[in-house]
């Protein structure tokens, strides 16, 4: 059974930082990419980051120079490290395994002006 578990979230002042992290576990982690999305009630899921196999990240342009993805293969985990962050940042993230319908559950990010 594929299982991603996002933790981290929370509330946070603006200009404040909030690292969040993705367990995952039931699948191969070494080799895949990894998603972090964001939503928030009334619009679409927006991507935010990726991380490749090989540990190349990709960013939305809203939040590049501000978030960093990273991975740990040991522990089967990626993590997203969110600075200089904005009340725009609100939203729950949750992490998906690239290419597949694997979602974790989310975590509450909120960010407070």
């Amino acid at each position: 059974q594929v299982r991603l578990v996002e933790s981290g979230g929370g509330l946070v002042q603006a200009g404040g930082s909030l690292r969040l992290s993705c367990a995952v576990s039931g699948i191969t982690f070494i080799g895949r990419s990894m998603n972090w999305y964001r939503q928030t009630p009334g619009k679409q899921r927006e991507f935010v980051a990726r991380i490749s196999g090989l540990g190349v990240p990709t960013y939305t342009d809203s939040v590049q120079e501000r978030f960093t993805v990273s991975r740990d293969d040991a522990r089967n985990t990626v993590h997203l490290r969110m600075s200089s962050l904005r009340p725009e940042d609100t939203a729950v993230y949750t992490c998906n395994v690239f290419n597949t319908d694997y979602w974790g559950q989310g975590t509450q990010v909120t960010v407070s002006s």
